[in-house]
């Protein structure tokens, strides 16, 4: 399988819900993912500038191809309100092959609609 077909799971935080969601439907809209899966609550805990920060979050899993993770790390830089922006890609190690194909299918790149 080459890198284009590898699949991984991009978890990002942000403080605002609404801000996340807009931010995920750009992603879709560039064919970048094809799903994000939004949690609007959940509670972060993090050591941050010599401190414990413990603060309410949203989450999104967004679901895509490997080859599209470092176009999301520049967009959530250039985009994201954080100064560094938790973007976190798992492989996907087993996927149902519906899923996997329509995931490749809708972050093919080059395609515009």
């Amino acid at each position: 399988m080459s890198v284009d077909e590898e699949l991984v799971s991009v978890s990002i935080t942000a403080a605002d819900a609404g801000w996340l969601a807009g931010f995920t439907r750009r992603l879709l809209a560039d064919r970048l993912v094809a799903c994000g899966n939004l949690q609007p609550a959940v509670r972060s805990l993090y050591r941050w500038d010599g401190a414990i920060a413990d603060e309410p979050e949203a989450l999104v899993t967004l679901h895509t191809r490997r080859a599209h993770v470092q176009e999301i790390i520049v967009r959530a830089d250039a985009e994201h309100p954080y100064d560094t922006p938790q973007v976190v890609a798992v492989p996907v190690a087993v996927v149902h092959p519906g899923y996997r194909d329509w995931v490749l299918a809708e972050t093919e790149p080059g395609v515009v609609e």
